[in-house]
């Protein structure tokens, strides 16, 4: 269900996104400015416009536009116009099994066809292992006309599975049959000298030489990679030297360190493991990409013996293949949905015999994809023809098999965040994703000669932000008694929701405007999965009273919500143990093992700038009125928050969640993944545990029925609701411009999403 990405429902400052990670993600969530990365202000430049090219502004590019090794969500949109996957999605982000032929699936009243290269069918085995069986058209070529094959998909398949691929892919970690045997017995020269350590002296895999060019190399990069960090909290205004810097990133060093003391920490502190350093601490580019020669140090390194091929993946025709896995994984469709790229670009068509065990390359070597990176090439509806100067210059694909673009020229011109909105009001750019925030707003009504967002010169598409905010409740830290899954324990917390609950619409409307909604169950509204209003059952979030009747309806004016919510709080409090006394209209006791006070971490930068810190106050002001209290902890360094739950003695806090077209609730709410669990993840936050809720997800996981999932997971969602753990409060709005002038916005996707953008349909889009 989750991007399984906590992130900051604010920008908070010299901080890093510290991430609550159950499972490897693609997308982090910061509102509602930008992530960090590096900014360099300069003067956009203005291009001719022509009638034929289509000039759309993105943020800067890594110049990576590889469909293996692209890591921005900017490179991998532009490697992705040079591209076609091998099963499509629709605009809830389902793939779909039967678009060779075109899919028609309706979307909020509509029906939408989908048109794919293969169809698939699942096939349960008797042994409880699953193929997926992929029939392919016959017709598709890659933009320099080569036939697309099986061959090009299981070459492809090869290198995401191979040894050394560093990639942003997990497909090599899915349980297809025999990958665990075909990647065993083989390592990288960098996993290995980084395990190895600097005082190594066993040179049977390398020479000395080579193991002191390589950390050489390396701190010569985390030299950079620390400066980086100093940089952007120097830019930020928390620190004014590494010194003071470094701290504010959550690492103690002296006042006089320099970037390579800083480096050193950080090195310290992950005892090694430099991947997964980088990863988290990155204040935007990696630390690979500040080595010199790291490239030199993905070659594959033999350990022992692997096998010569993956068992589950399986060539049947020319234009045919499955793939098995080990059991059903409602999950994998999204994984079997490669990108299909090129073997005889990518790879060495000489090197590719299927009987032979030959896949287009040398298993360890990488070296012939890597070098094609900076240059895409294959079947999507645009060619790459250059990159300079922050601009990318495609033309049509005549050989696109959805037909050629109607738009003959592409441009995708990297620019700072307030130059978006200065081109497109100025006329430099037909398409952007800006920020969306009241600044943005209010450009484009000015814009606009009917002072709306759509209009004359600007017509503005918003749609969801995948993921939603949210405020956590633990329940181990949160109870009466020393048992969190009494009725008493979840009454409480329950009773603390319903208050917070009441105060959301008015707060985040209040903060976001119209660019934001307010939502009933912990799940995005834009999975497949969430409940909507139309269901059976469906209620406001936390809206019922100690004896199960809703009291908080829709209908009501806030003023009688509050009343409502008041009232229903109290019963759920008295329920809990907790003693009233009628004359003072006051709370006076708890019962034993209980608190009278909370205390909430809320990343606001320590100045209150959160969407949902309005609410706090409000709950504050509520629970005084009863004799209770909410004490609102908003620390200038979020650290102090994700420190908290790390530790498993926050109480209450306030986030955010990322999301992802599955709503698999394994890593967020298994009892197995608590804090503090062996083997456990850690992940579980909410310290949730319940056979109950175990099963449901369990249940949901094994089947790729949707409707029972669907059903399984509204089930699963009200117990967890019913632990009183989490409450939804909002989820906010991106928004995509055109350019009413030049773009005809008759020609934009229909019901576009945040899985079918602007790009869905490239191929159709139309200049005036």
């Amino acid at each position: 269900m989750l991007a399984f990405v906590m992130v900051l429902g604010m920008f908070v400052g010299c901080t890093k996104k510290e991430e609550e990670q159950p499972s490897e993600t693609v997308s982090v969530e910061a509102e509602p400015t930008e992530a960090p990365s590096e900014e360099v202000e300069e003067e956009v430049e203005e291009e001719v416009e022509v009638n034929d090219t289509l000039v759309v502004a993105y943020d800067y590019f890594s110049e990576k536009f590889s469909p293996f090794f692209a890591t921005t969500s900017y490179d991998q949109d532009a490697a992705g116009l040079t591209q076609v996957g091998l099963l499509p999605s629709d605009r809830e982000g389902n793939v779909l099994l039967n678009a060779k032929d075109g899919e028609v699936v309706a979307y909020n009243g509509t029906d939408y066809t989908y048109n794919g290269i293969a169809n698939c069918e699942i096939v349960e085995n008797a042994d409880g292992t699953v193929t997926y069986k992929i029939d392919m058209r016959d017709d598709v070529v890659f933009s320099d006309g080569t036939p697309l094959t099986a061959n090009d998909v299981i070459f492809t398949m090869y290198v995401l599975s191979d040894p050394t691929y560093d990639g942003s892919s997990t497909l090599y970690s899915q349980k297809i049959l025999g990958m665990e045997a075909y990647r065993s017995g083989m390592d990288t020269l960098f996993n290995l000298l980084c395990a190895a350590g600097r005082e190594n002296t066993d040179f049977t895999n390398w020479d000395e030489a080579t193991q002191t060019a390589f950390w050489a190399d390396v701190d010569q990069a985390g030299e950079k990679f620390a400066q980086e960090i100093v940089d952007y909290c120097i830019a930020a205004g928390y620190g004014t030297d590494v010194g003071t810097a470094a701290p504010a990133w959550g690492f103690e060093v002296a006042a006089d360190a320099t970037a390579a003391d800083f480096f050193a920490a950080m090195e310290a502190k992950y005892a090694g493991d430099l991947a997964q350093l980088s990863s988290v601490e990155s204040a935007g580019t990696a630390l690979f990409d500040f080595m010199e020669n790291y490239d030199a140090y993905t070659v594959g390194v033999a350990t022992g013996t692997g096998a010569a091929n993956i068992e589950g993946i399986k060539k049947t025709g020319d234009y045919s293949l499955e793939v098995t896995v080990e059991g059903i994984d409602p999950t994998f469709i999204y994984q079997l949905g490669v990108t299909v790229a090129p073997l005889h670009y990518y790879g060495d068509a000489s090197l590719f015999n299927y009987e032979n065990n030959q896949f287009g390359f040398n298993k360890g070597d990488l070296s012939t994809v890597r070098a094609k990176t900076t240059t895409p090439l294959g079947a999507g509806p645009y060619k790459f023809v250059s990159y300079e100067n922050n601009i990318i210059s495609y033309e049509a694909n005549e050989n696109y098999f959805e037909g050629a673009p109607k738009i003959k020229y592409l441009k995708m011109q990297g620019v700072s965040t307030a130059d978006k909105m200065t081109g497109m009001t100025t006329d430099l750019f037909d398409i952007t994703i800006p920020n969306y925030n009241d600044n943005d707003i209010a450009a484009i009504k000015a814009a606009n000669s009917n002072g709306e967002l759509v209009g004359d010169k600007i017509t503005t598409v918003a749609t969801d932000f995948l993921g939603y905010g949210y405020i956590g409740i633990c329940a181990n830290t949160v109870k009466v008694g020393d048992d969190k899954a009494s009725d008493e324990s979840k009454a409480l917390r329950r009773g603390l929701a319903t208050l917070m609950a009441v105060f959301r619409e008015p707060v985040i409307y209040a903060y976001y405007g119209d660019r934001a909604s307010i939502i009933q169950y912990p799940i995005s509204n834009t999975s497949w999965a969430a409940p909507r209003p139309a269901d059976e059952g469906y209620n406001l979030a936390y809206s019922k009273n100690a004896a199960g009747e809703v009291v908080v309806t829709a209908e009501m004016t806030q003023d009688e919500k509050v009343a409502a919510a008041k009232e229903a709080a109290k019963s759920l409090f008295i329920a809990a143990g907790y003693t009233y006394d009628e004359a003072s209209a006051k709370f006076t006791a708890a019962p034993a093992g209980a608190d009278m006070a909370w205390e909430i971490i809320i990343p606001a930068d320590g100045v209150g700038d959160h969407p949902s810190y309005g609410i706090l106050t409000e709950t504050k002001n509520a629970l005084n009125e009863m004799g209770l209290d909410l004490i609102i902890n908003d620390p200038a360094d979020s650290n102090e928050l994700w420190d908290a739950l790390d530790a498993g003695t926050c109480q209450l806090w306030a986030a955010a969640w990322g999301a992802i077209p599955d709503p698999d609730m394994y890593q967020v709410y298994h009892s197995s993944n608590i804090v503090g669990l062996e083997g456990s993840t850690e992940s579980n936050h909410y310290s949730i545990q319940d056979p109950e809720l175990d099963k449901l997800i369990m249940t949901g996981r094994s089947t790729t029925d949707q409707a029972f999932r669907k059903a399984t997971y509204k089930e699963a969602l009200e117990l967890i609701m019913s632990w009183g753990v989490e409450l939804p409060t909002y989820q906010r709005q991106e928004a995509t411009l055109f350019s009413t002038e030049r773009v005809n916005v008759s020609t934009i996707p229909g019901d576009m999403t945040p899985y079918y953008g602007w790009a869905a349909e490239i191929h159709k889009l139309e200049l005036n």
